[in-house]
């Protein structure tokens, strides 16, 4: 199935994660089933061994051929020609299916006009029905019911059971490093003692990176590397978290590199620009800091282009957008961050809207109340993000961009205070949760039992063979 929100052939926006969380989890579940959806969603081209064992040794499979996408078509042709049966189909009601598709049997599912399960219950209860209904198999593959000769392959049940072995033992794995992230740099890497991370699951060993991360142990990040292999570490994932790290352990031009390199590769995308557009900043405030006026402006405006080129790349991600305009608030460029303004506190306004709002969803929304003069606003977009806060680094960058925008508008002679209270709540929520892991890593970090299906605190990257 495809992940996040996808837009469909209408331009309504499908918030396929709901899908999965609303219909297709709990409906696996109340067939006494066990859902596994692909944990590759944020790994790039990290598809194709796990992929493949999903697609091909599952017992069961569930396709969401929602707004026909074509890696979800390619996976599904994958599995039907080596399983002839136990594939259930499902689309959201209204869409015109592909030719090739529209004879097999899909299930539909309701969707409200935002996008979002409309009625989650009776299309849960349908979908288990039809997933209990596989127990009697009957032939779903248009490949074996078209050519009756077609020799069907023997899954051997070592394969199968070994697979299950390892969603067990990866499942695991992500809890102890769920354990591990709310005690510090040691804990975690206490846990990657335990692991090959030359041949684990590529799941895993990002989970780990992005552990390395959450508890602000860049120069582990770097370490990790050399040790992935190759096919994982060259991925578009690994190479950002990587020059994310780089950048802050101050080496911005390996960080620069990396992330141009990936940018001739595949353009310029939200995320990889907005992790140069970050070098760039740095470098403004280094080169500010030592009084190099000449050589600060240059930097400046690299990172507002770098930055406007992300957020043109996919204007749904106010990430890069806010940078974009904050910038331009602190250059004086007013036309330009005018222009830019509205669009971004759209895309805002969309993704608090939409889902479940993320902490930077809100410190998106606190930066435009402040450039927009709001403390009220401000205030309430505050308390939000306070709430939401996942990992000391978030309000500290939220807190140093803040700063940015004090400082320019105190050169200009406004008032300053409310926006320096704002700064000090973010600083001591992040003193308080870096304070908070350096207190628990004293202690024992529990460790489960290898098999026990244990869920980590990250968002659930698991249905039957699919990476989209």
């Amino acid at each position: 199935m495809p992940f996040g929100k996808k837009p469909e052939e209408g331009g309504r926006i499908i918030d396929f994660d709901r899908v999965y969380r609303e219909i297709i989890k709990p409906a696996v579940e109340a067939a006494n089933l066990e859902p596994i959806r692909a944990d590759e969603e944020n790994v790039g081209g990290i598809i194709h061994k796990p992929m493949f064992e999903r697609l091909m040794l599952c017992d069961y499979a569930v396709a969401d051929l929602t707004t026909a996408n074509a890696n979800v078509f390619y996976e599904l042709g994958i599995r039907h020609g080596v399983r002839p049966h136990s594939t259930v189909l499902v689309f959201g009601r209204g869409m015109r299916l592909p030719f090739d598709v529209a004879p097999l049997r899909g299930l539909p599912y309701a969707l409200d006009a935002n996008g979002a399960p409309e009625s989650p219950d009776a299309d849960r209860d349908a979908l288990a029905a039809r997933l209990n209904s596989c127990r009697d198999p009957v032939e779903d593959s248009p490949l074996f019911q078209l050519v009756t000769d077609w020799p069907r392959p023997e899954i051997a049940r070592l394969k199968t059971d070994r697979f299950r072995e390892l969603v067990a033992y990866s499942r695991d794995f992500r809890a102890k490093l769920e354990l591990a992230r709310e005690s510090g740099p040691e804990a975690v890497a206490r846990v990657e003692s335990e692991l090959d991370v030359a041949d684990a699951d590529p799941a895993i060993v990002v989970d780990l990176l992005l552990s390395y991360r959450a508890v602000e142990a860049w120069q582990r990040m770097v370490d990790l590397l050399p040790r992935m292999a190759t096919v994982l570490a060259r991925t578009v994932l690994v190479q950002e978290q990587v020059s994310f790290a780089l950048n802050r352990l101050g080496r911005r031009r390996e960080a620069e590199q990396r992330l141009l390199r990936l940018i001739e590769e595949y353009g310029p995308s939200s995320e990889t620009n907005g992790l140069l557009g970050r070098v760039y900043k740095d470098l403004w405030v280094e080169a500010s800091d030592a009084g190099n006026a000449a050589e600060a402006d240059g930097w400046l405006r690299k990172a507002i282009a770098t930055y406007v080129a992300g957020y043109e790349a996919d204007m749904r991600d106010a990430y890069p957008g806010i940078n974009a305009v904050t910038l331009l608030d602190i250059a004086g460029e007013q036309a330009r961050r005018d222009e830019l303004l509205p669009v971004v506190r759209y895309a805002t306004r969309r993704r608090l809207g939409l889902k479940q709002p993320d902490y930077w969803d809100h410190a998106t929304r606190l930066e435009l109340s402040v450039l927009g003069r709001d403390e009220a606003e401000a205030r309430v977009a505050l308390a939000d993000a306070l709430a939401t806060t996942r990992e000391p680094w978030e309000p500290k960058s939220t807190a140093r961009n803040l700063g940015f925008i004090r400082k320019a508008r105190a050169v200009r002679g406004e008032g300053i205070d409310w926006i320096v209270t704002i700064e000090q709540e973010l600083d001591r929520r992040a003193k308080a949760m870096s304070a908070d892991a350096a207190g628990a890593s004293g202690g024992l970090i529990p460790v489960t039992p290898s098999g026990l299906s244990l869920h980590g605190g990250r968002p659930p990257r698991h249905i039957a063979g699919s990476n989209t």
